[in-house]
């Protein structure tokens, strides 16, 4: 959806930038190791993809850091919607592609195997296909916010960001700069909700992008725009992909539903560390809800989760207090 961001503001420009923007975008492209190139754009049906957030901080390195933003994006065309559900970087999740059994936090999986193991550990985690992938630079989100002039938010509680410079926030409508941007979309320890109070507001700072974007006003700076895009993406979709998300599903911008896999606070063993246990009725339940989204049967979820949950028998879902859980490992 980012990248789509430069498509919009394009098409408002006019043909004359046709070549300009191909040209740029199309030093974003990367292909999967799998070698196969997903044809659901092209044929018009709704499409999966999962959104990166690499936060290297240096800008034009997309290639090493965990991703601590992982967001599966749903698009519907004929529905005229997406979904958005954002995976907590903590949660504890089997990395599908090393060559042993490796279970830890999902945010590892991209720095351990890039864009394909990833996808293949997300796609394994919620049981849905997922056949393309968008990873942006955190560190350049400065770069986009004030290349389409400021985002306007509604910030839902007033705090001021002590980890960083004492930026203040105040509840309400507020413009946001670049810098104040990247500091309302990483905060988290001000934030009673935690790292799902930071996913909200990442997916907010997204949709106020995507809504500036689209906007006249975003016009006069769209070669600082498509330069800092060009620079700090790497995708899977080409640009012919792109430009059939542009034609065909920019409905579905106009409905954006938002979501989280939600999970408990527990110390696990061997360790200990600090991760996010989904419960099994909460995997199914996200699984559910993507799968609808790309108008797919349900199917009852089965993978390395639902097994770990299985052996932990003294496990409370239902309570908030910190436990311990334990990685065995059984057999499939």
């Amino acid at each position: 959806m980012i990248v789509s961001i430069a498509l919009f503001t394009a098409a408002a420009y006019g043909l004359r930038l046709y070549s300009q923007t191909r040209y740029a975008l199309g030093d974003t492209y990367r292909t999967l190791n799998n070698g196969k190139v997903a044809t659901a754009i092209k044929d018009k049906k709704p499409f999966a993809a999962l959104l990166l957030g690499v936060d290297t901080g240096a800008d034009g390195r997309i290639d090493k850091g965990n991703s601590d933003t992982m967001i599966v994006v749903v698009v519907n065309p004929a529905k005229k919607k997406t979904t958005m559900i954002s995976i907590p970087r903590d949660t504890a999740a089997q990395l599908i592609g090393t060559e042993h059994f490796n279970m830890q936090k999902i945010n590892a999986a991209y720095n351990v195997g890039g864009s394909d193991m990833a996808i293949n550990t997300v796609s394994k985690l919620t049981n849905v296909p997922i056949n393309y992938f968008l990873t942006v630079n955190m560190g350049a989100l400065e770069k986009i916010v004030d290349a389409v002039g400021g985002i306007d938010v509604n910030v839902p509680f007033s705090f001021t960001s002590h980890h960083t410079n004492n930026e203040h926030f105040t509840k309400g409508p507020m413009h946001l700069d670049g810098k104040m941007a990247l500091v309302y979309s990483r905060m988290r320890y001000e934030d009673p909700n935690g790292d799902y109070g930071r996913q909200a507001r990442q997916q907010q700072v997204i949709k106020a992008i995507l809504k500036k974007a689209t906007s006249m006003d975003a016009l006069g700076n769209f070669t600082d725009l498509l330069n800092t895009v060009s620079k700090n993406i790497a995708t899977n979709l080409s640009f012919d992909d792109m430009l059939g998300v542009f034609q065909n599903y920019r409905a579905a911008a106009t409905t954006v539903s938002s979501d989280h896999l939600a999970g408990k606070n527990a110390w696990v063993y061997p360790g200990p560390a600090s991760y996010q246990i989904p419960s099994t009725e909460e995997l199914q339940r996200v699984s559910d809800k993507l799968r609808k989204a790309l108008d797919l049967e349900p199917e009852t979820i089965n993978n390395q989760n639902v097994r770990e949950n299985n052996a932990n028998t003294s496990f409370d879902f239902n309570s908030d207090q910190d436990q311990t859980y334990t990685i065995f490992n059984p057999e499939e």
